[in-house]
């Protein structure tokens, strides 16, 4: 087998996932900070502030399932057995965001069960991605290159955590893209909630960065081992320094700069996860070598990709670009 075919694989799967955190993140976290305000006209702000977006977003999503299905079918198959209660509810939450994303307009003025809906469906996603990815990283039992465990083996304490983790980042995205995008209350309001929130994000990758390794052997050593330490301290490091910026960018009244702080303060945390874990895609048991399709299939596969990734991302960068600026008051895209 050709070695470095799963490798660019995993660089693509892994992109695309951190694409979809990124992009569908914040408009989550628009639907996360929902309860914090009653007022009808800041929530359809909110909700167009991220219009033109959130449908967009999504194709990251649906690009890092499908090519881990088709790049790595063993990992696929592993996974979703061990998983495959919180993906299946995530799936129907994020549906259901779709659908009151779009109800809600129409059902005006009995449009409060969709407000509830658009905020509860992106709790529930945003909480379930990250007890997937908690379960992820704690481990799955495989026996016989298939899954050996039961249907519950994810929910611990530990994937609960990085569900609410996970829940706070969204929200912390959400509040700093309402400072850049928005004006008048609802600015206000994200930059009141930004602070809060970016304290909470930080405490939990701190409590997280310390638990893995704790729990985790594998963790600890790829981490604390000479010579790796010297070379991985300045990723928590970069952290710190990056949520610092954004705090002094939120108090000095700054607009684009904690948005695109937290971005990066997400990429960071990504890159800590792929640390501890590479190369492994079903830790700690299956690696990308182990779980990868044939080559022929992967380069097939590949030249497809070639052609497609540039189409997302040209339509990506299009839509950002067409409705770039701030949003007033009273405008919106429906």
């Amino acid at each position: 087998m050709e070695w470095y075919l799963p490798v660019i694989w995993a660089g693509l799967i892994g992109t695309a996932v951190a694409m979809y955190v990124i992009l569908d993140g914040f408009d989550l976290g628009i639907a996360i900070l929902y309860p914090f305000t009653h007022v009808e006209e800041e929530r359809d702000l909110m909700m167009s502030s991220v219009a033109p977006f959130w449908d967009g977003n999504e194709t990251w999503l649906v690009l890092g399932g499908a090519g881990l299905w088709v790049a790595f079918p063993l990992a696929y198959a592993v996974i979703m057995p061990a998983l495959y209660l919180p993906v299946i509810g995530m799936l129907l939450a994020l549906v259901l965001r779709g659908v009151s994303f779009e109800f809600r307009w129409v059902a005006k003025p009995q449009h409060r069960k969709w407000d509830i809906a658009f905020a509860g469906g992106s709790i529930v996603a945003s909480f379930l991605q990250g007890a997937i990815l908690g379960g992820l990283l704690q481990g799955i039992e495989v026996a016989d290159r298939q899954y050996a465990g039961g249907a519950f083996d994810w929910l611990t304490p530990f994937s609960v955590f990085v569900g609410l983790a996970v829940v706070a980042g969204y929200a912390l995205l959400g509040a700093t893209w309402l400072i850049m995008r928005t004006t008048g209350p609802v600015q206000e309001l994200g930059r009141s909630l930004a602070p809060k929130l970016l304290l909470a994000v930080m405490v939990a990758m701190g409590i997280i960065s310390i638990w893995t390794p704790l729990a985790i052997e594998r963790v600890a050593e790829r981490w604390f081992s000479t010579p790796n330490i010297f070379f991985l301290w300045p990723i928590p490091l970069l952290a710190v320094l990056v949520a610092y910026g954004v705090w002094r960018g939120i108090e000095r009244g700054r607009e684009a700069l904690p948005f695109v702080g937290t971005i990066v303060l997400f990429l960071l945390g990504y890159a800590g996860l792929v640390v501890s874990n590479v190369p492994y895609l079903v830790p700690p048991h299956l690696t990308f070598w182990d779980t990868a399709a044939a080559p022929a299939s992967q380069v097939f596969l590949l030249i497809g990709a070639v052609f497609l990734l540039p189409l997302v991302l040209g339509y990506t960068a299009f839509v950002y670009w067409m409705f770039r600026g701030k949003i007033a008051p009273g405008e919106g895209y429906h």
